[in-house]
């Protein structure tokens, strides 16, 4: 077991791209380590080349719509070999369905990247309430490093060895978190915003099975753990988008006054497209699309999804 005082013997120079309010929380636990931290944005007067030089880990923090441009801004600079990867970014390709680390692996065959996703609601974290998240890596050693840059007695950081289920975990719940704002716009109780949670989780495992990730890595902090948090939170964008929706707001109007951006409604498409090629029965994202859609109201779209068939709750 390592003492966290002993990571600060070790300061690492830390990249951040994205200056959002996600990679300022996460900027401001790596410098409260002593780390040396820069931090990029498109925004910014410094040019990619120039943040990155002498760099030992490089975090993503940007939205999805950006990931692809930005590695390969990355890419056309002059790198260490030794340089880790950190995606904390949740959400998937459009054009391709990859996710945020399959994007950058593919681009970085050569180095090491690390997925960084939990319950971390960034204005908590801004505020130092205390937290915990995952970081995953196939190379277990790279994601020690990452865990010690950012564990702290406020942070409290866990390794794992499925990087593509800590991710999904991250992704999927977004969907989820959308349906639970519906839920708690239309008032319809506590037992529906747990069954909807349960049966949403199950929905989670059962997409990130075919995905190629591990199904007990839906119980833990990133799968379970930030289904909770976002499904439960006002600070959710995600939640936010499903309970305007239920209040009778359009989409557009609410993208529109939204700070910042709500991953799942680009997941919950993509999704869609992954259902129809995998052949997925996932009726809880379903029926979020058809409203994302402005096929159906809130309302159609809970009666669709009670008066399904009966079935067991496991399939045997």
């Amino acid at each position: 077991m390592t003492n966290l005082k002993s990571k600060i013997e070790n300061p690492k120079s830390v990249v951040i791209l994205g200056a959002g309010a996600w990679g300022a929380a996460l900027a401001k636990l790596a410098q409260i380590n002593g780390h040396e931290v820069r931090l990029w944005s498109r925004q910014g007067f410094e040019t990619m080349a120039v943040v990155l030089k002498d760099a030992d880990i490089v975090v993503s923090a940007i939205s999805m719509k950006g990931v692809r441009d930005v590695a390969s801004l990355v890419k056309s600079c002059p790198l260490s070999p030794e340089i880790i990867f950190v995606t904390a970014t949740k959400g998937l390709d459009p054009q391709t369905t990859c996710t945020p680390s399959q994007i950058w692996q593919t681009e970085f065959p050569h180095h090491s990247v690390v997925v960084l996703s939990g319950p971390n609601l960034s204005q908590e974290i801004e505020e130092e309430l205390p937290a915990a998240s995952v970081v995953a890596s196939k190379n277990l050693v790279a994601a020690h490093q990452v865990q010690l840059v950012f564990s702290s007695s406020r942070f409290r950081v866990y390794t794992n060895p499925d990087p593509i289920g800590v991710e999904l975990g991250g992704t999927l719940k977004n969907v989820m978190a959308i349906a639970a704002g519906v839920c708690d716009g239309l008032h319809l109780g506590t037992n529906a915003k747990a069954a909807l949670v349960t049966r949403g989780l199950m929905e989670m495992v059962r997409i990130g099975q075919i995905l190629g990730a591990k199904p007990e890595t839906f119980y833990g902090l990133s799968g379970l753990g930030d289904l909770l948090a976002t499904c439960n939170s006002p600070l959710s964008r995600n939640y936010q988008v499903g309970y305007q929706l239920a209040s009778g707001k359009t989409l557009t109007e609410i993208l529109n006054t939204l700070p910042g951006t709500a991953e799942g409604v680009n997941t919950c498409r993509v999704l869609m497209q992954i259902s129809q090629q995998q052949h997925i029965t996932i009726p809880i994202t379903e029926q979020v699309y058809r409203l994302l859609e402005s096929e159906v109201t809130p309302q159609q779209a809970l009666d669709e999804l009670m008066l399904r068939d009966i079935k067991p709750e496991y399939n045997q």
